[in-house]
């Protein structure tokens, strides 16, 4: 079993839903929702990176540990790192970082995505889902990878990657298949790797793209990613997102 420590980022000051952590799903909050989730995971310590007393508050029974960061981080990742910081851990932890917008995670892909860097082949791990519908290929707002035979991601992108250029030039439907990877919104890394992340400039196709996981390729980091065992439900953005979560809920035996 691969240890590891969680990091759940949970900012209050949401711009389209304000108050995001606190937004009662089928009677709890959806911080308390994605931490009861991970909680069930083979983590050995899980940490909430607050901005607002009020997310404290409301994890008390939970049992979760805190911790108030910045307000004004640009990015969940620079969260986590000053978690990390202010409590002194070991550059080699093993830190997963799941988004507190995640109230349906399932704890399997937790522990899967820190096991993928048990081997120390790589200094950063994610997951994808296979894409199924092709208009999901198109939208800006899921972002696709591509990876190698042996497990290493290649590029992310908003855009449609690999390119059918055999189908899609002439707009017709082209094959959905494996080829085409949903990238999901969870990572593992060795503290070292994210200390030298948060040190690294924002690149040019990280500027590009708006996606921060293209640092670390464009600066020559190795990224696992592996399908993930386990549906992993989209997380919440917005208020429609959030009414799909309760009927999902409500619905669970």
């Amino acid at each position: 079993m691969t240890d590891f420590r969680v990091v759940i980022p949970a900012r209050y000051g949401s711009t389209r839903l304000p108050g995001k952590p606190l937004i009662d799903l089928a009677g709890k909050p959806m911080i308390v929702r994605v931490v009861e989730q991970v909680m069930r995971s083979d983590a050995n310590d899980i940490v909430v990176a607050i901005d607002d007393e009020r997310v404290e508050h409301a994890l008390k029974a939970t049992g979760a540990r805190t911790v108030m960061t910045d307000a004004n981080h640009v990015s969940g990742s620079d969260r986590v790192m000053e978690v990390a910081s202010r409590n002194n851990w070991e550059s080699d932890e093993l830190i997963v970082n799941v988004q507190g917008d995640e109230p349906l995670i399932p704890p399997t892909v937790v522990n899967q995505v820190a096991d993928l860097l048990a081997d120390g082949r790589h200094d950063v791990a994610t997951l994808y889902a296979t894409i199924d519908e092709r208009s999901d290929v198109f939208d800006p707002n899921i972002v696709k990878l591509t990876s190698t035979t042996a497990g290493s991601a290649l590029y992310f992108s908003r855009a449609p990657v690999p390119w059918l250029r055999g189908d899609f030039d002439k707009g017709e439907q082209g094959e959905i298949g494996a080829d085409w990877k949903r990238h999901i919104g969870i990572y593992a890394y060795r503290l070292s790797a994210l200390q030298a992340f948060v040190a690294l400039p924002r690149g040019r196709l990280e500027s590009a793209e708006s996606l921060e996981q293209l640092r670390f390729l464009e600066h020559g980091y190795s990224i696992a990613v592996d399908e993930a065992t386990f549906e992993v439900p989209a997380g919440v953005d917005t208020q429609a997102d959030a009414d799909r979560v309760i009927s999902r809920l409500l619905e669970a035996p």
